[in-house]
């Protein structure tokens, strides 16, 4: 009997003949090998450092869905109730994505932009609404139904979150709402100060997505739009976000635009008229009017993006190409 101090007693050796040990260990080698190869098999699968454990159709977000491409779509051509109703229906499929949440957002505060002549070359070009937001108020209903919305985004986000700090579809919603409701505060309420706390949560999510999933490309809008908005403040109003923490760079805001210009998935569009209109406050009218092109040629029902590019060629904007008062 062993005690709890002492080695256990070691097993006795059966002794074979030469021949039959050598069989017997190469038996044993093959086995072991093969227990091996199997074992690292494996880990290959389900380490996530050396393959994917999750395919990439189980984030919509970086997947071409068709239902959410089409949804997309008709947003950009200001076609907003029909949109939210494709939107809406996949969010009855996918009850549990916060993408689904985000895209319902972005199709009331999209809308309320255009309605509010937002994306528009006389809004940008006049810094004191650029800088600063509407004149008047937003539609009290459609700004409900967007806060209804991201507050359903980040419910669903922190739910995945707990079971994976990681989860790419949650931080990319995060990402989102933190700058949709920036831009909101910003723009439509004049919230200047909860703007620019929801601007640096929108950069610290922003970091997080793109190191776990670089390709998300659609994500560098949240950090390319808030770069180029303070790059364009007054040397003072950026000299005391500086020690807030809050840095501005109207050069590296623009390259982080077209990053999502160029390879975004569902916010390319977007990126592309954001970074237009950029371009017309820089100097830049060659760029935007290719950009305005090739938004006008990808929508061609768009009456803002065939607004807009009408007003850079220098030709007349028929009336119905202007949104319609609610």
């Amino acid at each position: 009997m062993s005690t709890v101090n002492s080695l256990p007693e070691q097993p006795r050796t059966l002794r074979l003949p030469t021949g039959l040990a050598q069989a017997s260990l190469s038996s044993n080698l093959d086995c072991r090998l093969f227990l091996l190869v199997a074992a690292l098999s494996l880990s290959l699968v389900a380490s996530p450092s050396l393959a994917r454990s999750t395919p990439d159709d189980a984030y919509p977000a970086f997947t071409d869905v068709p239902e959410l491409t089409a949804g997309f779509n008709l947003l950009y051509q200001q076609k907003f109730e029909e949109a939210r109703a494709r939107f809406t229906d996949w969010v009855s499929q996918h009850p549990t994505d916060p993408f689904g949440p985000t895209a319902i957002a972005a199709s009331y505060l999209f809308e309320e932009f255009y309605r509010q002549g937002v994306l528009t070359s006389e809004f940008y070009l006049d810094d004191k609404k650029f800088l600063h937001g509407i004149e008047g108020k937003p539609n009290p209903e459609r700004l409900r139904n967007f806060m209804k919305a991201i507050a359903s985004a980040r419910e669903l986000s922190a739910a995945r979150i707990q079971q994976n700090p990681k989860d790419p579809e949650a931080l990319f919603a995060l990402t989102m709402a933190a700058g949709m409701e920036s831009n909101s505060d910003t723009v439509l309420l004049r919230k200047h100060v909860d703007s620019l706390k929801r601007m640096r949560e929108a950069n610290d999510y922003a970091k997080l997505i793109l190191a776990v999933r670089p390709d998300a490309l659609d994500a560098y809008i949240a950090p390319g739009s808030a770069n180029y908005v303070i790059g364009c403040l007054s040397g003072t109003a950026r000299f005391f976000l500086w020690f807030g923490g809050i840095h501005g760079d109207k050069k590296l805001g623009m390259e982080q635009v077209t990053k999502t210009a160029e390879g975004g998935r569902y916010l390319r569009p977007f990126a592309k008229i954001l970074l237009a209109l950029a371009a017309l406050r820089e100097k830049q009218p060659e760029l935007a009017k290719r950009l305005l092109q090739e938004l006008t040629e990808e929508f061609p029902e768009s009456p803002a993006f065939a607004a807009e590019y009408a007003k850079v060629m220098h030709r007349p904007v028929p009336a119905e190409m202007r949104p319609d008062p609610d």
